[in-house]
């Protein structure tokens, strides 16, 4: 991927998530369950890895007819990533055992931009369940210039 995902190529929003899945498989890769003491190493990571991804994945190769400045990614970035921790509740009261342990959880994002340049993606990472956790990352690009 040699520019930044839009909203309208699937070719993009799979390498997005596969950027995502990669960083979040690795961050997790030891977690068994929600550990508190954890949370910030794994968000750490898991944005880290994307961003790395993300920079590598849009800078421009440099050819050898230019200068010795180096190239930077025509995109601005911002990941974020949210950990929670799935909560346990009366079986009574989830209505059924697809119910168990979930919570409702609403996250929004508005921006001012230019809809063919800039964009945003979000992804729930599927692997959090069997731990315990719901893990959502999103990536926000602004192109430059």
């Amino acid at each position: 991927m040699r520019h930044a995902p839009t909203a309208c190529e699937s070719e993009s929003e799979t390498s997005t998530n596969v950027v995502q899945q990669q960083a979040c498989d690795g961050a997790l890769l030891k977690a068994s369950s929600y550990d508190h003491t954890q949370v910030a190493t794994w968000n750490s990571s898991i944005i880290n890895s994307v961003l790395k991804a993300l920079i590598v994945a849009t800078t421009p190769e440099q050819s050898s007819t230019t200068t010795t400045t180096p190239t930077t990614p025509p995109y601005r970035f911002t990941v974020n990533s949210t950990i929670v921790q799935q909560g346990v509740i009366d079986k009574a009261a989830a209505g059924s055992s697809g119910e168990i342990g979930k919570r409702g959880m609403h996250s929004a994002s508005g921006a001012y931009w230019d809809v063919n340049r800039d964009g945003m993606w979000t992804f729930k990472y599927p692997g959090g369940e069997e731990r315990g956790l719901d893990v959502v990352v999103s990536v926000t690009w602004f192109a430059m210039g």
